[in-house]
This record gives structure tokens, sequence and C-alpha cells, in this order.
């Protein structure tokens, strides 16, 4: 797997899929302004390694595989919304009880509550990007399942995600990931730049959008597709 390859084959497909065609990026424009749903559909094409970018056409359909996109990807954030909603319940109820102790002026029970609840909140903190990359590693090849099979429960298959991820390469598919994670920040940084610019910021930012979608949905499509080449 070379990184830098598919990095430039990615920025080629993304390029190709709207340089010139005006009426394509218009209509990609126009399904990111739709919520995105239909842009998140069409995306689950590029993921199926359709080459070159495919037309923006059959809208109905493009609604629909969207939608079952944000259902798989919030299914894949419960345990993370899980946790994050017991920490923040955690912090209330200690910020609370530290409240009461300091306004009543009484003994706190045991301890200092304020280096508990700082202890808390690090491991708190520590078990939340734990699991968020976990979240992220499988369900990255989750999506693409549900991509190229076309079933949800495909999305939460563990066991052939943990197959296709060893095919790839774990060590091989953490630095591909890390490449586009870098990338991305990249592009957040450029972009909160652009959006310094009093409203045109905020078109360009929207013209860009979907080319960037497609430029990191062909780069995961092809770190999958590595796994049948390994």
């Amino acid at each position: 797997m070379d990184p830098e390859k598919m990095l430039f084959d990615s920025f080629g497909y993304a390029k190709e899929a709207v340089a010139g065609k005006w009426m394509q990026w218009f209509l990609l424009v126009i399904a990111t302004v739709l919520l995105c749903l239909p842009l998140l559909g069409y995306s689950l094409k590029v993921l199926r390694g359709e080459k070159p970018a495919p037309e923006v056409t059959d809208w109905g359909t493009l609604f629909v595989d969207g939608i079952r996109y944000v259902v798989v990807s919030l299914v894949w954030a419960i345990p993370l919304l899980i946790i994050l909603f017991v920490m923040i319940g955690a912090a209330l109820w200690s910020f609370i009880n530290i409240t009461a102790v300091s306004v009543s002026g009484s003994q706190a029970p045991s301890g200092n509550p304020v280096f508990m609840m700082g202890t808390l909140g690090v491991l708190g903190l520590i078990v939340v990007i734990i699991v968020a990359i976990l979240t992220v590693i499988y369900s990255t090849i989750g999506i693409i399942r549900f991509a190229r099979i076309g079933s949800m429960g495909e999305a939460f298959n563990v066991k052939e995600i943990s197959a296709t991820i060893g095919k790839i390469g774990w060590e091989n598919y953490i630095i591909a990931l890390v490449v586009l994670f870098a990338v991305q920040a990249l592009i957040c940084v450029i972009t909160w730049i652009i959006s310094m610019i009093p409203v045109l910021g905020m078109i360009i930012n929207l013209v860009l959008i979907a080319p960037v979608l497609l430029f990191e949905a062909r780069y995961l499509c092809q770190v999958y597709d590595a796994a049948g080449a390994a």
C-alpha cells in the first residue's frame, strides 16, 4: 500500500469529477445543500469503486442511501455517545455536590472532591479517546462493507471487518488513516482561513465540500481494495 500514490489518485479522481463539468459540480452543490443526504448517497457509489466518478442521477436512491448512511454512522456512534452522556452526568453530579459542600461549609465525606472530579475527568477522557479511535477504525470499513454489499447489517459485522483489516494489514491500515486525518486537518485549516472572507468564504467552502468528500471516499475505497490485493 502506497498512501502517497493513493492521495494523488484520489485528488485526480475528485478533480476529474468536477473540473470542466460545471453542471455536475452544480448538482453536487445542490446535493450538499439538501442536508448532504444525496451527497452521502453519492459517496457510497464512490466507495463501491465506480471509476470515473459517476454522474449525479437517480436522486431518490441518493436520498435513501444517504439516510441509510447516516443511520449506520449514528449506530456506530452510540457507544461513544453513551460514555459522553455518563461523563457529563457524573460531572454535573460532582459539581452539584462540591457546590453544596462549599455553600454549607461542611466537611467533604472523604478525600478532596475537586481532585477526585479531576481524576475521573482525565480517566473519562482517556476512555472517550480509546472508544473514538476504535469506532473510527471499525466503522470506516463497516461503512464501505455496507456500500459494497448493500446490507446495513454488514456495516456491523465485526468479525468480517476485523478480517478485512487483517488482510490490509493493521499497520498499513492505521498508517493510511493517519495520513488521511493529517490531510483532513490541513483541509480544515485551509477552509477555516477561507471562511474568514465575508460571504464569499462561505460560498467557496460550500462549493468545495463535495470534491473534498469525493477525495476522501476514493482514498478509503483504495484502502479497502488493498485487502483484495493482499
